[in-house]
């Protein structure tokens, strides 16, 4: 199975100067928390998670109309190509701990999302000898390692300035 048979088409996106007023009320119109983040063109070049905002806005003591996107989202965007496999996915959740990526064309326009719940309503068991597209035991290995807790100490997301 390909992403392109899983993903989510219609998504919403902000630009780096975007506020994180506005970046919050748009999650929440699209009931999402995630937004890649892309240039002019459309162009991935990170995403800024409903997490990231949260984060910014408790450790700093500024409003979130005062704050960017680009000052808080992850430095690179992980995506996957349409034609990927389901596995292919899976491995890139599970090596980067994140539970979406932005669905990217050849030249990194935007194309859609994959999320875990998108995997994982297609999941299935074996069927005799038969191994289902999408197994219940990828989708399990996937969340335990994207799910595992972090070292105090160790954490990724970009810092508000």
């Amino acid at each position: 199975m390909r992403i392109r048979d899983l993903m989510t088409k219609t998504v919403a996106s902000c630009r780096p100067e975007t506020n994180l007023a506005a970046a919050g009320a748009l999650m929440w119109e699209s009931d999402c928390g995630v937004l890649p983040v892309v240039d002019e063109f459309r162009k991935v070049i990170s995403v800024v998670t409903d997490r990231d905002i949260c984060i910014a806005l408790t450790t700093s003591d500024r409003r979130a109309s005062s704050l960017k996107v680009g000052d808080v989202a992850a430095m690179r965007a992980v995506v996957c190509g349409p034609d990927a496999g389901v596995e292919s996915a899976l491995e890139t959740m599970k090596a980067h701990r994140v539970h979406r990526l932005p669905v990217v064309n050849k030249a990194g326009l935007l194309e859609g999302i994959v999320s875990m719940n998108d995997i994982v309503l297609r999941a299935n068991r074996p069927m005799g000898t038969r191994k289902p597209e999408v197994s219940y035991e990828d989708v399990v290995e996937t969340l335990k390692a994207i799910c595992a807790h972090r070292p105090a100490g160790k954490h990724t997301a970009a810092k508000a300035r």
